[in-house]
């Protein structure tokens, strides 16, 4: 068996502004464009490593908090690959072994899943086995329940040196991945994800909806690889809530109020 850490960036759109190809699609929020993966084996040995720069094809210019975090830019990404080919590497990548994805935040399977149903591939050869090292690194360092420790804090408390600039999917997995021996134990196990019974990815249209703070949260924990202040999930909260009135659109090409 071997186990495949991987880490994901994100290119997001936002509705707002007057960039119209950056208008948020709901079938595809999060677009994948970067990837970094270190492949171990049983005794968590590095067998091979995956680094793939990803061209936008949903959103073609770059988020500007994107862009601040992970120091990214569009041309380098204009030079990336497709993501059909990038799925075919990893795919190769992944073969021929038995395989567990182990990630920092079940938030990047999911995503995973729904830009290759948004490209149209077959994921059917894509493992659904799969351990989050945040989750058992939490628990490993003693953190309140509920709360999930950043990837950062949670290499500082292991004593393994940050040398390489977080928010770099390549350099992420490789801390993940360096997590994860440290705190390995018989406790560990493998869960399943249910992709088509997932609660965030299938949903009626005609169901009532509520706010699903913990996974909000758990998002931003993932773009910021730290847990939230109170007071920032307080913010967050409220940001979501107003723009789900949609009281601050305008039309695209519209005039702002100017500021007096």
């Amino acid at each position: 068996m071997n186990y495949i850490v991987f880490d994901l960036e994100f290119n997001q759109g936002y509705n707002f502004g007057v960039e119209s190809e950056n208008i948020i699609n709901p079938k595809c929020p999060f677009e994948i464009i970067q990837i970094g993966a270190i492949k171990l084996n049983e005794n968590f040995e590095k067998i091979s490593t995956l680094d793939i720069l990803i061209k936008p094809e949903i959103y073609t210019t770059l988020n500007p908090f994107v862009k601040n975090i992970t120091g990214l830019t569009m041309d380098e990404l204009d030079k990336g690959k497709s993501f059909k080919e990038m799925y075919s590497e990893f795919m190769q990548f992944i073969q021929p072994a038995h395989c567990v994805l182990c990630v920092w935040g079940a938030a990047d399977i999911k995503e995973l899943f729904r830009n290759i149903e948004y490209h149209g591939l077959d994921a059917a050869t894509v493992p659904t086995e799969y351990i989050n090292i945040q989750s058992y690194a939490s628990k490993a360092l003693n953190c309140k329940r509920g709360i999930n420790i950043g990837l950062s804090n949670a290499a500082q408390l292991l004593d393994i040196p940050i040398e390489s600039q977080l928010h770099n999917a390549f350099n992420d997995a490789y801390y993940t991945a360096e997590v994860f021996k440290i705190i390995y134990s018989n406790e560990i196990k493998i869960k399943v994800y249910d992709l088509y019974n997932h609660k965030d990815l299938k949903r009626s249209s005609s169901e009532n909806h509520k706010i699903d703070l913990y996974n909000l949260m758990k998002q931003f924990e993932k773009m910021f690889k730290r847990q939230m202040t109170e007071d920032e999930q307080f913010i967050i909260k409220l940001a979501y809530i107003m723009g789900k009135t949609n009281q601050f659109q305008i039309k695209i090409g519209s005039p702002t109020t100017s500021k007096k």
